[in-house]
């Protein structure tokens, strides 16, 4: 080795300086190189052994060969081989820039640091004075509504009295009849809670005090277990829509809960099932003790208390969260080149300043305009943009079902872009969606773990035949208006419930599917995919009635009958003997109340005398039941039938079985 030093430095000074520069060139290169192959994880990992060998052989090969080309004098062999090492480092870099690239845009969407901001705000004419009584959340869990809060009032040396609430809805009440004089809330209260029958306007009826912000750590990725397995195996994940009006995710704790998606996955099968939850839905809140409230409510205590509550509904443990901003979703389809749709038909047709768009869906843009903005579609199958996708899936006013028809728009969306997904060829197609969707999902799925799903992609484009296609199960849960005095909410079927619960525990490989041993087929029937869940009915929830006006005999039966404690007091009337003059409670749910109080009239003359008057009794509703909807046999309505009300007012849909009636801006 010392003889081959010592001659080596009595050759060409001028090779042997690009033999050495070759050399350190290439080693860094190739070490780059090898970093970028590394972050692949288990993605195709025989070749990437045996690419690293190989280029790894060369190199030993240059570092021998030049040495005897520079010695025996061989320049044009060193030139060769020097220019073809050289001409390897740009393949070296470039590929691992694009490795790395599309690894950091995958790893941004697994956020372990978030901001989380809160804000103290009063009605527009309040202000925050020595003597205001704040409200705040009392769990100490809320990150904006309770520990940030305190950490504001520390800051601000705010020495008021605290009114300490168990959930936001009471205590913007409470804001806005006076009973306090400002609250904490998330800085997204706008959308939080713009949304709702009694703070719809709350982003001009509001003002904020005093702000508060801190990086923290995710408290999704801390309350929500990653359970850290690939995804090869059947794995469930919860799509949650983040309602921006900014592109990009500023993922806080509090976001609008109405866009609720549970999805199975069988990666063995290639079969998903999707089960949208009506934002309306009333079910126990499981970081609110359980009240029961709508499940969108449940957003405004973050990601861990909506997927909580939906375990609890369903019974399904839920791997892996995927909070997706709607904004982002423009940018998405674009990159994809649009998404091919079928386009229903609203019930009711748009219109504006006298203006009627007939034939048409319309909804604001993206960034909530209406007039010169607004967002038009055609009916039927079309390929949409990204605004138009946006606008579909947001557009519910224009239909009767309301945010049921939302629902089942938002699904067709998805199914599209899974379809258009499938069909990406090039890596700049690859990275152009990673671009549009990196800033604008956050998810607790490790890098890693989104890499493993690599080799089911592969099977499906690599697959000719169409066997290997991904099949979509689509569900539908039976729902009925609850019928409570203070609010618009749904109620649902659990007969319903378990038949969408069942086919994706089935689809999870955690039950047994049932066998089908015969079956029977009709030729003059058109065969569509069914809706698991459609048309299941049972037994719904009762809700307290109004009986006012009643005779108190029936009423007392009724109690009797439902196992409710009945107080009746007597009061001086002119009304006849016994009838019902004020009640303590309607309008409730039955299971939530033990005691109710009647006042009673004792009448203008004695009982025994009088003829006994006609009894008032509650009208029979006849049970409806559910029949899977026939597109061609839907009746047209007719052109001067067909309207919609101005911009962001809801129509007043009919009274039927499966109707939302809540108005909301959205």
């Amino acid at each position: 080795m010392v003889v081959l030093s010592k001659k080596l430095k009595k050759a060409n000074k001028v090779e042997r300086f690009f033999y050495h520069l070759t050399l350190l060139i290439y080693i860094l290169c190739f070490g780059y190189f090898i970093y970028g192959l590394l972050h692949l994880g288990k993605i195709e990992t025989a070749i990437r052994i045996i690419v690293i060998t190989f280029f790894g052989i060369w190199f030993l090969i240059y570092l021998l060969s030049g040495v005897i080309s520079i010695l025996s004098k061989k320049h044009k062999t060193f030139i060769f081989l020097t220019i073809f090492s050289i001409l390897l480092c740009p393949l070296f870099v470039v590929s691992s820039f694009y490795i790395n690239k599309i690894y950091n845009s995958i790893s941004i969407m697994n956020r372990n640091t978030v901001t989380y901001t809160s804000n103290l705000i009063t009605l527009n004419d309040g202000k925050i004075t020595k003597d205001s009584v704040i409200g705040m959340i009392k769990s100490p869990e809320d990150i904006e509504g309770n520990l940030l809060a305190k950490k504001l009032i520390k800051k601000e040396n705010l020495n008021n009295t605290v009114e300490y609430y168990d959930e936001y809805n009471k205590m913007l009440q409470d804001l806005y009849n006076g009973e306090i004089d400002g609250c904490f809330v998330s800085s997204n209260y706008p959308i939080i809670f713009g949304n709702t029958d009694d703070f719809a306007n709350i982003a001009n009826e509001v003002k904020v005090q005093y702000e508060y912000s801190e990086d923290m750590k995710n408290a999704d990725n801390k309350n929500i277990k990653n359970r850290g397995k690939d995804l090869t195996e059947p794995f469930t994940i919860l799509l949650m829509g983040v309602d921006s009006e900014k592109d990009g995710l500023k993922a806080n704790q509090a976001f609008n809960g109405d866009t609720l998606m549970l999805v199975t996955f069988n990666p063995k099968t290639l079969n998903a099932t999707m089960f949208s939850i009506p934002r309306d839905t009333w079910v126990p809140i499981a970081c609110n003790n359980n009240r029961e409230n709508k499940i969108n409510s449940s957003a405004a205590y973050g990601s861990s208390c909506v997927i909580k509550t939906i375990q609890n509904l369903t019974g399904i443990n839920i791997d892996y969260y995927v909070k997706v901003n709607f904004k982002g979703v423009v940018d998405l389809v674009n990159a994809l080149g649009g998404v091919t749709v079928e386009v229903e038909r609203p019930d009711f047709w748009y219109i504006e300043n006298g203006k009627v768009y007939q034939n048409k869906v319309c909804e604001q843009d993206s960034n909530r305009r209406f007039g010169k903005d607004i967002v038009c579609m055609d009916l039927g199958l079309q390929t949409l943009n990204g605004e138009q996708a946006l606008a579909y899936a947001r557009c519910r006013h224009l239909y009767a079902i309301s945010d049921i028809a939302r629902n089942q728009h938002q699904q067709q969306i998805i199914e599209a872009l899974i379809k258009k997904i499938k069909d990406l060829r090039s890596v700049s197609e690859f990275e152009n969606l990673l671009n549009a969707v990196s800033r604008n999902i956050e998810t607790n799925i490790t890098t890693n773990q989104m890499l493993s799903l690599y080799d089911v992609a592969k099977n499906m484009l690599a697959d000719k035949s169409g066997t290997k296609n991904l099949s979509i199960q689509k569900t539908y849960l039976a729902y009925y208006n609850l019928g409570l005095s203070y609010t618009s909410a749904l109620g649902y079927y659990k007969e319903s419930l378990n038949a969408i619960v069942k086919a994706m525990k089935i689809n999870l490989e955690l039950e047994e599917p049932e066998i089908i041993k015969t079956f029977e087929i009709s030729y003059s029937e058109n065969y569509t995919t069914p809706l698991i869940g459609y048309g299941i009915t049972g037994t719904r929830k009762q809700v307290i009635p109004n009986y006012i006006g009643y005779d108190s005999t029936y009423v007392s039966n009724w109690c009797r009958d439902n196992g409710i404690a009945c107080n009746f007091n007597k009061v001086d009337s002119t009304e006849q003997y016994g009838q019902i003059l004020k009640q303590s409670v309607s309008g409730v749910l039955l299971d939530t109340v033990s005691t109710i109080s009647f006042d009673i009239s004792n009448g203008t003359v004695i009982q025994n005398t009088i003829e006994e008057p006609e009894i008032k009794t509650p009208p029979k509703k006849e049970e409806k039941k559910e029949e899977p909807k026939e597109e061609e046999n839907k009746e047209e309505p007719k052109e001067e039938e067909k309207k919609d009300p101005e911009p962001n007012t809801d129509p007043e849909p009919p009274e039927e079985e499966q109707g939302n009636t809540e108005e909301s801006t959205d």
